[in-house]
Order: C-alpha cells, then structure tokens, then sequence
C-alpha cells in the first residue's frame, strides 16, 4: 500500500472512554492525573502507521461549551466536535457513524478510540483490505462484535498497555500475556 499522502484519522467517543474509566475502572469520577493524555493517541496513531493524524474528537455540548477543555484539545492538535441534539438521542455516536460512512469514500486510514459496539457496520465497511483500521480501547470493555472484525484486518491496541496514554497505573483485572507478567508488580 502507498502512504506517501496519506492520512490517518483518529476518532474519539469522548463520552464512552470517559464512562468506561470512571465507572468501569476506577468506580468514580477520574481524577485529573488518572485522564488519559490525548496527545499519546495522536503521537501512536502517528508513529504506528507513519501518517499524518487528523484527531478529531467527538463531545456531547448541550447548551455549555466545555472551552477549557476544547482550548486544551485545539493546543494538542485535536479538532473538536461539540454536538447537541434532543436528550433520547445518542448525539455523539451518530455523528461518528457518519464520519466512518463518510471516510469510506477517502483513502485514509481510520483508528476508533471506544468501547461501543453501535460502529460495529460502519467501521466493517472500513475493513476492505485498501486501508487500516484499528481500534483503541480497554480489551476487557470493548463489545465482543469487533472480534468478527479483526478476521478482515481489523487491529486493536490498549490504550494503557500500548498506546500509554496515561501517567498512573490503572486498576484493571486484565488477562497479561506472559511477555509482559511482571511478578513485581503484584508483591
């Protein structure tokens, strides 16, 4: 595959890598040191597939601007999505559904960064053998349909173990590959 030209586009659901870490994870609200860093998913998408990233990361803004935070996403080189919409729908997915229809007809490669399954058609559209496709997420909360996927090409990374996207170790009952048991870590 030629990649002189090409660009990769980083798709965050916010909401759902948030959700997952407060509820799943940590069972509260995460403290700042325990958030991702959001530069770390654009510096491995970067450096995983040698192309220029487009980070563009989707957020629910019903009636408030979250600005420090869209300044600080702007400063690392996201493009912010705030949405709004009636409170029965799910705002964000749709708008990311739309986005993976509308990558189909790109020559891009596209990485996901969430646990929801609702992309599972879209993004196995995506799946076609002309480009990547990869997914970020926690392996233990990610909805078991992306599996089917990764038969067509579909490649999954950790965000804590390979993207190392964030500062503290986090309390995660994880299946560890034997590379990578470190016995000292739980003495």
């Amino acid at each position: 595959m030629d990649d002189e030209g090409r660009k990769s586009y980083l798709l965050v659901d916010g909401e759902n890598i948030d959700a997952t870490l407060g509820g799943s994870i940590l069972g509260r609200r995460p403290q700042p040191e325990e958030r991702p860093r959001w530069d770390r998913l654009l510096d491995f998408c970067r450096d995983r597939w040698g192309n220029p990233v487009q980070g563009l990361f989707f957020l629910a803004a019903n009636n408030e601007l979250p600005l420090p935070f869209v300044q600080a996403l702007l400063a690392i080189g996201y493009r912010p999505i705030p949405l709004s919409g009636p409170p029965h729908e799910k705002i964000v997915d749709i708008a990311i559904q739309r986005t993976i229809v509308a990558l189909r007809d790109r020559a891009a490669d596209v990485m996901l960064v969430t646990h929801d399954g609702d992309f599972l058609p879209q993004l196995g559209e995506l799946c076609d053998g002309e480009r990547r496709v990869g997914l970020m997420a926690f392996p233990e909360f990610r909805n078991r349909g992306f599996m089917a996927l990764a038969e067509r090409g579909l490649e999954f990374y950790d965000l804590e173990a390979d993207v190392k996207a964030f500062n503290v170790t986090l309390p995660r009952i994880r299946i560890i590959p034997i590379e990578e048991f470190d016995p000292v870590a739980f003495l």
